[in-house]
């Protein structure tokens, strides 16, 4: 299975925020998108999955094992999200519902998909809450976002993109909101079920140092065009455009100057 985007350009009330991305991911490729806030990384997988916001179009090409995307009906489109191409945001605060359980949210997201009664969703909930390795998943299920950790609740998020087994996993800045302690380990558990799925990986994110641990080729962009693609070994080594010599600057200071987030 592979994504093709080809001349994608994004508009919003007519000025257009992406302008002329392209890129492929293989089957079974680890691809980063990265770039400072703003940079159009963030829409562009939105409009991968048809989830623009109201005012915004896509134009260009978007295939996904060769069938356009951009212009498909809805119907077809939620068919492929979870299905085929699963999503993790940046903040699962907002991304899950605060007064539903996380395992309704996860068997939720595999009753979209599959014809099961809700007894064996629990236990698929259950399966699930232990494969992204949440400590006592029989009991955690029955828990509310609010009664998580913010690294619970993102390996909650983890659950639901990867319940129905999709072929290409899109992960949008997954570790933003969290200490470095418990990034490193979201990162080493997406790492892990990606390779155990055989999946492909679109990874956005505005740190190198990140992007270096899960991705091996990178696009850069800037000001929604992409300024320059090779792989994360020469982005580190031999970074040719001065927003990407920025990029590997602060990715340099960070690991001199860890900075705090929300455990």
């Amino acid at each position: 299975m592979t994504l093709s985007v080809q001349d994608l350009v994004i508009e919003i009330d007519g000025r257009p925020v992406v302008d002329g991305i392209s890129f492929e991911v293989p089957d079974g490729a680890r691809l980063g998108l990265i770039g400072e806030s703003g940079s159009g990384k963030s829409l562009t997988a939105l409009a991968v999955l048809g989830l623009l916001p109201d005012g915004a179009t896509a134009s260009g090409s978007i295939r996904w094992n060769g069938t356009e995307l951009i212009g498909m009906p809805d119907r077809e489109l939620a068919r492929l999200r979870g299905d085929d191409i699963g999503i993790v945001f940046q903040e699962p605060r907002t991304a899950l519902n605060p007064i539903r359980t996380v395992g309704r949210q996860i068997a939720e997201s595999i009753r979209i998909h599959e014809r099961i009664g809700r007894r064996e969703a629990r236990e698929r909930a259950i399966a699930e809450a232990a494969r992204v390795r949440l400590p006592d998943p029989e009991s955690i299920v029955d828990r509310y976002p609010h009664q998580l950790s913010g690294g619970q609740r993102q390996r909650v998020a983890i659950a639901m993109a990867l319940a129905c087994r999709p072929k290409l996993l899109i992960a949008d800045e997954p570790t933003t909101a969290l200490d470095v302690t418990i990034q490193a380990e979201i990162l080493s558990l997406l790492l892990s079920l990606v390779e155990e799925q055989g999946m492909s990986l679109v990874f956005i994110t505005h740190d190198l140092a990140v992007l270096a641990q899960v991705a091996t080729e990178g696009v850069v962009l800037e000001h929604g065009r992409v300024v320059e693609a090779a792989s994360v070994q020469h982005l580190l080594t031999a970074p040719t455009s001065p927003i990407t010599q920025g990029l590997l600057r602060d990715a340099t200071a960070t690991l001199w100057r860890p900075e705090g987030g929300e455990r």
